[in-house]
Parts: structure tokens; C-alpha cells; sequence
């Protein structure tokens, strides 16, 4: 991944635009940022269950959680690339300077999250002597289950996890209240369904 690449996904909303011509998203753009949210929603809840799955299926839906992380993060990494190539729209004239130095940390908080949490999900997976099971082939590391490794690196996951979910909620609750409270187009931005 390039500086220049890791740069422009800090940097999702730049500069201020005429509030009566909002610029949105283009369709790409749109449908990575709503697959990343279906996923991550995915993954959360088989995420949250893992205790409650009952003993005969606990491994079938671990291997799905696993599947739909190692998904998450390389839709993270096509949304890098799509991202180095198309500059996103600007900001509407309305949103004040405070809002816009808190976008892009959050951004890249987010990016940071949801490919770090991943990795740490996988060497998780992997020191619990798991085998990846792609439905058409499995892939088996040969590595022995060791509690020295996965308990440490199944809290930091939880943890990491955890940070995800908030930060992504803080970003929802972010987008709603431009939309409800500031009725600024910040969230009209990204709707598939936008009018106009």
C-alpha cells in the first residue's frame, strides 16, 4: 500500500463544496462502503454468538466468522486500491471546521481497525490448531493448538473488535445526525439510493 493511497483513505471529505450542488459518491465507492458495512455487521454478530452456538455446529460457525473476516479485510484492501484511483467528493460549505479535522482521524481509525483485527482474528484461528475450510478446498497450517498464543491474541481480537463496533457506531450516529439534525447532504452522499 502506498503513502500516497494511505493518505487519500484518511482523507474521505476534503474541501468545502456550494451546499445546493452536493457532490456524491460514485456507485464504486458506494457499494464498498456498503459491503464493508454488511460485513462487518456479519462478522460482529457470529462474533458476539461464539459463546452461545451450541457444541455440534460451534465449529461451522467459527470457520464462517473467520470467512467473512479474511472477506472484510480483502474488500479493505480492494477499497485501498479503488480509493488511490478515484478522488472522493468534497464536503458541503455547511459542515464546520471542527467536523472536518475529526473526519479523516476517524476514517483512518476505521481502515486501521478493520484491517488489523483481521490479521489478529487469523493467528487466533490458526493457534487454535483450526483448519480454513473454503467449502471446494480447506486450508490446514499444521499448527498444534496453543493456549500460550490464542488466549492472549483472542482477547486483543475481542478487543479490537470491540473498538470496531464503537467507532463504527460513533461514525452511524455521526452520519444520522448531519442528516436528521444538520440536514446538510452528508449522508445523502453515500445512499444508493440518492435522489438526483
Amino acid at each position: 500500500m502506498t503513502s500516497q493511497s494511505m493518505e487519500s483513505a484518511a482523507q474521505p471529505m476534503q474541501f468545502a463544496a456550494p451546499s445546493k450542488a452536493v457532490e456524491g459518491y460514485g456507485a464504486g465507492a458506494i457499494a464498498f462502503h456498503w459491503s464493508m458495512f454488511l460485513l462487518v455487521v456479519g462478522v460482529g454478530v457470529l462474533g458476539l454468538l461464539h459463546d452461545s452456538w451450541p457444541k455440534r455446529t460451534q465449529a461451522f460457525w467459527i470457520n464462517m466468522h473467520a470467512m467473512l473476516g479474511l472477506l472484510l479485510w480483502l474488500t479493505l484492501i480492494a477499497r485501498f486500491w479503488w480509493r488511490s484511483r478515484h478522488t472522493p467528493p468534497v464536503l458541503p460549505s455547511e459542515v464546520g471546521n471542527l467536523l472536518r479535522r475529526f473526519s479523516g482521524p476517524v476514517h483512518l481509525t476505521l481502515y486501521a481497525l478493520m484491517f488489523i483485527t483481521p490479521i489478529v482474528g487469523v493467528v487466533t484461528f490458526i493457534w487454535h490448531g483450526r483448519i480454513f475450510d473454503f467449502g471446494i478446498f480447506h486450508l490446514d497450517f499444521g499448527v498444534r493448538s496453543n493456549r500460550a498464543v490464542f488466549r492472549p491474541t483472542e482477547d486483543i481480537h475481542g478487543y479490537l473488535a470491540y473498538a470496531l463496533f464503537a467507532l463504527a457506531g460513533l461514525h452511524a450516529a455521526a452520519a444520522l445526525w448531519h442528516h436528521v439534525f444538520l440536514r446538510n447532504g452528508v449522508l445523502g452522499r453515500m445512499w444508493p439510493m440518492r435522489e438526483g
